[in-house]
């Protein structure tokens, strides 16, 4: 049994991606907002899936794309998000964010169900999830841009040929 390298299954991943993401048959906006969408649903805790799904279905643009960000997304990338998002949601909601984090930090060291009902609704819970949703905002609109780009450069280089 061969191991697979880790620069190689990174590239054969990112080949599998772009090939489903070029071979759906549909607009490059339909699929770059899909993908935008997925991504920020993916992103915010809670969400992810289901609701890239419904989003997309709502605003009927491609689902497939909507689903593969938000699985690409979808708890893979919290550890970066989590900081991310207690930063820009402390400074916004004008709460240090050092308090912030270390509030959430006693939460999830000796984990109790009951412990999330002490935590403070303006100082931690609310910076967290405004921070969340800009973070979102702002990586679904990135990679919509991406898409968008990749996709209709794509489809020039394909249609001149």
């Amino acid at each position: 049994m061969s191991k697979i390298k880790p620069q190689n299954f990174l590239r054969n991943f990112t080949h599998f991606l772009y090939d489903k993401l070029v071979k759906i048959n549909d607009t490059p906006q339909r699929v770059a907002i899909g993908f935008g969408i997925g991504v920020f649903f993916g992103i915010v805790p809670g969400l992810g899936p289901l609701a890239s799904l419904f989003t997309a279905s709502l605003f009927k643009v491609n689902r497939a794309s909507a689903l593969v960000a938000s699985l690409l997304t979808n708890t893979w990338i919290s550890f970066v998000t989590f900081i991310m998002s207690v930063k820009i949601g402390s400074i916004v909601m004008g709460v240090d964010w050092q308090i912030t984090k270390n509030e959430w930090y006693s939460v999830f060291k000796n984990f109790h169900f009951a412990d999330l009902f002490r935590v403070s609704l303006l100082k931690t819970i609310l910076p967290t999830i405004v921070g969340y949703v800009l973070v979102a905002a702002f990586f679904g609109f990135l990679s919509y841009l991406i898409i968008l780009l990749v996709l209709s450069i794509r489809k020039r280089i394909v249609t001149h040929s």
